[in-house]
């Protein structure tokens, strides 16, 4: 019998559900680590990461087989093969090789009969010697997983953000939820201590009616404030998710962190310094001119004649090398010039105005982004800076209208004051006490805004 209570006692325990403190720096762990929009930032870099990989691709070498035979009325008209590797550079010269088949009784004249090899090179010698499309497309996509970094970080950032102001409304409905309980039980007890005195003749039945009416407003305020209370715990549910990618909802029994323990400090002046090289809005700017100035370059290339030089060494059966001599050199070869020019050069001029014109009109959106910027961290400094001061300010209100509530208190058991200066007193501590909370709510709110707008949040 007794092995059955204590059973029985253990499952009740472990069936009881704890309130515990659900800390910010938990909460912002875990939205950093498992929201969605988090996971979908690093996605940015990795879309970068394989359009680097794609760019690259241009300098692949590749390996082309060709083949033609015709066969007519039991004649080998011709047959070609061509096997050729095909080298790209960083400089910009392309080199191959390969080896060649040429048979038949009506084979061009122009092709090496029999079997030969060759190799050679691509050489452009003016137009797109120093930088050309290939090379553009990689040195700009570099740019570009530098970029998709920032873009991470603002995402992450703005994330931060909202679901750091999520988290102290939350606190602050918690915070006034408990102000409404203290002041709910408060006018419980005072509404029963004056129906005691009106039984027993001391109090007039006005006064019970009055104690009834605090009683009852101050349940409608608390029945308010746990409606909200409760709706910015489901709001705060958004930024609730486990590894798996599934969503939860925030314990019941999980309360905040009390706002009161907030603090934050904000330097404006280290933080407006810290806007320029840390927003990550600002930073993208810099990666965004380098692509511009990269198809400057290019641009530039679209105004200077094409002028390529091809050669190849070329030998009999498939070693190129074999028997080489000076000779070789002089006799065995291939050789041809490309050459190509605009006389008005008019779509290179054009191209090339409007690749300096964008770079321009970037360097001006760049310096206007930085001074929005900075202006944001002063604009939330200031609000952080003078709502302290109103905060000192309120708190002094707070603890004179609580003195003079206790003061009318004493005077209302001594029968030298009456329930309607009470309520009116203890109407004002309230109002007070709402306000602290609200103004405590706006300075966190400003304290996150400056570290949001100067890039910082996240660290």
């Amino acid at each position: 019998m007794r092995a059955r209570t204590i059973l029985l006692l253990l499952v009740f325990i472990s069936t009881v559900s704890y309130a515990q403190e659900y800390s910010y720096n938990s909460f912002i762990e875990q939205v950093k680590q498992n929201h969605p929009i988090s996971k979908q930032a690093k996605i940015v870099v990795e879309k970068a990461l394989a359009d680097m990989l794609g760019a690259r691709a241009s300098f692949d070498p590749t390996i082309n087989y060709q083949t033609d035979n015709k066969t007519f009325d039991g004649k080998n008209y011709y047959s070609y093969e061509n096997a050729e590797l095909k080298i790209p550079t960083w400089a910009g010269i392309d080199v191959k090789t390969g080896i060649e088949s040429n048979k038949g009784q009506f084979i061009n004249s122009e092709v090496s009969k029999g079997y030969s090899s060759y190799v050679g090179i691509d050489v452009p010698v003016i137009k797109n010697l120093v930088i050309d499309k290939r090379r553009a497309a990689v040195l700009q996509a570099k740019n570009l997983i530098k970029a998709s970094e920032q873009e991470k970080q603002s995402i992450l950032n703005q994330l931060v953000l909202d679901a750091s102001i999520d988290y102290w409304k939350w606190a602050a409905q918690y915070q006034l939820l408990k102000l409404y309980k203290q002041y709910v039980t408060t006018a419980t007890n005072r509404f029963t201590i004056t129906k005691i005195a009106y039984t027993n003749g001391e109090r007039a039945s006005l006064d019970t009616l009055e104690a009834l009416t605090q009683l009852q407003q101050l349940k409608i305020l608390e029945n308010e404030a746990e409606l909200l209370y409760k709706n910015a715990g489901i709001e705060l549910s958004n930024y609730l998710w486990q590894n798996n990618d599934s969503a939860f909802q925030l314990d019941a029994q999980a309360f905040p962190e009390s706002i009161e323990s907030y603090k934050g400090d904000l330097n404006i002046n280290d933080l407006i310094s810290l806007s320029i090289l840390q927003n990550p809005d600002v930073k993208a700017y810099d990666y965004k001119i380098n692509n511009l100035l990269i198809e400057k370059k290019l641009k530039f290339q679209s105004l200077l004649p094409m002028l390529n030089l091809k050669t190849n060494i070329l030998n009999q059966n498939y070693n190129v090398f074999k028997d080489a001599s000076v000779q070789l050199y002089q006799n065995n070869y291939k050789f041809g010039i490309d050459m190509k020019m605009p006389l008005f050069v008019r779509e290179g001029r054009a191209d090339y105005k409007k690749a300096k014109l964008k770079i321009t009109e970037t360097n001006l959106a760049f310096a206007a982004k930085k001074l929005e910027v900075q202006n944001k961290v002063r604009l939330y400094g200031n609000e952080n800076l003078y709502q302290k001061n109103q905060l000192e300010i309120l708190k002094n209100i707070n603890f004179n209208t609580n003195t003079l509530l206790k003061g009318e208190l004493i005077k209302f058991y001594n029968g030298d004051s009456n329930l309607f200066v009470v309520n009116a007193r203890e109407n004002k501590v309230i109002e007070t006490a709402e306000k602290l909370i609200s103004l405590q709510f706006k300075i966190i709110k400003s304290y996150y805004g400056a570290k949001w707008a100067s890039g910082t949040i996240n660290q």
